[in-house]
This record gives structure tokens, C-alpha cells and sequence, in this order.
């Protein structure tokens, strides 16, 4: 799902300027952010020093609307200055500017990659950045480490005027959402859904159709959306992945996952849907 303001990705910062820029500082999985009691904000100084904290690294994103954008990562111990705090990125993605999260959620997965591929994963030797893309070389043996993306696909299955949705064991209580799993090694995106849907709720699907696509920094994956249509069986729950699924209406929906979530946006798009249709009768 697209960015709202204009993000230029970029490599190489541009000189000469002391204007301000975001900096997204993890701690492990943890980004920093000033904190009060009605909001989070993500530190915008000219550089990082400002804030009196060490970097372990520092990466140029690229531009925010004309705004420098970097990632840092800070070390295991450091404690948060006065009046800001370390938050898990799951925590702040509703409760921050949306365009600045997809920033952050760009910045985090750059530091996890840079943390877990400082060395070589063939031989052994300690890595280089190059210069002119974003990658990690081996000396050595010539590997190029580029950041790891993993894709995974999520889908939106409708039955007349009811949507198949499922509760998964890792979610918040009550909530449920639409089906989503990663794809395997030889799938093509539209067998990893047919088998993904089989496995977790034992139906048959046809008229899959794509939706649209969005980047999830949970921890590295590409959400692949598609919209399905139910084609046979009964709903049989893999109870090692699921706590429950059933079909819903649009105005009979349990809690929803967050709204700039890509799961959200597809059952959004059937709510207007069939409420849009209920109107017109």
C-alpha cells in the first residue's frame, strides 16, 4: 500500500544541509520514540549525537518529503534519555504518523539485516558494505548479502455475503482476520494460497484475484493480498495454527486488526462492498 507523502529511497545523504531528520533508533527489535502521556513521536534532530546516545550503525533510507530519513542501531544496554522510552514497532504502528511507520518499519528490517549478516554465511569471514547498493560482501568468497525478504500471502474469501475469517493463536484477545501464511520454496503465490487455505480451514477456493501488496516488517515479509471466492467444504481448523474461523456478515464483524494493516484494507474493501449493495436494495 502506498506511502501517502513522497519517500525517495536513497543510499548516499545529501550534503551540506543542517536541517532536521527522523531517526529511527532500534534496541534490539525496539525503536525509540519521545513519549507523553497523549502521544509517541519519533526523535527528529540534525544528527543523531543530539540525542547523547552512542550508534552501533547508522544507515541513510533516503528522503521523507524532502526529509532525511536514517536507521541506527544501538547497542544491547543503552538506556532511553529522559522523557523517551524503547516501544516494540507492533505498539506504535497505530498510534504514529502512518507515513512515518512504513519509514520505520523500512528502517528496522535494515538493522536486523545488517545485525545478522555481519558475517559471512558460507565461510565464515566478516562482511563490507558496498557502496553503491545495499548489500553485505564477502571478502573472501565474493557472497553478496542482500537484505532478506520473505513473501507471504493473505486473502479475503467471500460466500455470498459473508467472509471466511479466523482467530490465530498469537492474535490479541478477540480479534480475528483474514487467512495469510508464507510461500513455500517452488510455490508460485497462487498455490502457496490455494494450499494455505486447505491447510488452515480445509475449503476450496476459486476467482482468486489480486489485491494489492504491502511491506510488513514482521520480521521481513512482502503481504501479497488476494480476494477468493468459497468453491467447497466444511470449515476444519488446524488447531496448531488456529483458535477458531467462521463466515461473517460486513455489519456482524468480531475486532479487526489495525487499519493500515493490508489484512484490514481487504476487509474493508468487502465491507463497502456488501453494505454499498444493502443500500441499493
Amino acid at each position: 500500500m502506498a506511502i501517502n507523502k513522497e519517500f525517495r529511497s536513497g543510499m548516499i545523504p545529501p550534503e551540506g544541509t543542517n536541517e532536521a531528520a527522523w531517526w529511527f533508533a532500534f534496541r534490539e527489535d525496539r525503536i525509540l520514540v519521545h513519549e507523553d502521556s497523549s502521544s509517541i513521536r519519533i526523535p527528529c534532530v540534525v544528527n543523531f549525537s543530539d540525542l547523547r546516545l552512542a550508534a552501533s550503525s547508522q544507515h541513510y533510507l533516503g528522503l521523507l518529503d524532502g526529509r532525511r530519513c536514517y536507521a541506527v542501531e544501538l547497542h544491547d544496554d543503552v538506556t532511553a534519555p529522559g522523557g523517551m522510552t524503547f516501544e516494540g514497532l507492533r505498539q506504535v504502528y497505530d498510534r504514529v504518523d502512518e507515513d512515518l511507520f512504513w519509514v520505520a518499519a523500512r528502517a528496522v528490517q535494515i538493522v536486523e539485516w545488517e545485525r545478522t549478516h555481519r558475517f559471512c554465511g558460507r565461510c565464515g569471514v566478516r562482511t563490507e558494505p558496498q557502496g553503491t547498493e545495499r548489500a553485505r560482501k564477502c571478502p573472501q568468497c565474493g557472497l553478496l548479502h542482500y537484505p532478506r525478504l520473505s513473501p507471504a500471502v493473505i486473502v479475503l474469501i467471500e460466500r455470498g455475503d459473508k467472509v471466511l475469517m479466523a482467530r490465530s493463536r498469537r492474535f490479541p484477545p478477540g480479534m480475528f482476520s483474514v487467512l495469510a501464511g508464507f510461500v513455500e520454496p517452488g510455490e508460485s503465490l497462487e498455490e502457496a494460497v490455494v494450499r494455505e487455505v486447505k491447510e488452515e480451514v480445509g475449503v476450496s477456493i476459486r476467482d482468486l484475484r489480486y489485491f494489492g501488496s504491502q511491506s510488513w516488517p514482521f520480521p521481513h515479509s512482502l503481504m501479497i493480498g488476494f480476494t477468493a471466492v468459497y468453491a467447497g467444504g466444511e470449515i476444519l481448523i488446524d488447531a496448531a495454527e488456529l483458535e477458531d474461523a467462521g463466515w461473517f456478515t460486513a455489519d456482524q464483524l468480531p475486532p479487526l486488526p489495525g487499519k493500515i494493516s493490508i489484512a484490514r484494507k481487504l476487509i474493508d474493501w468487502f465491507i463497502t462492498k456488501n453494505m454499498g449493495a444493502r443500500r441499493a436494495e
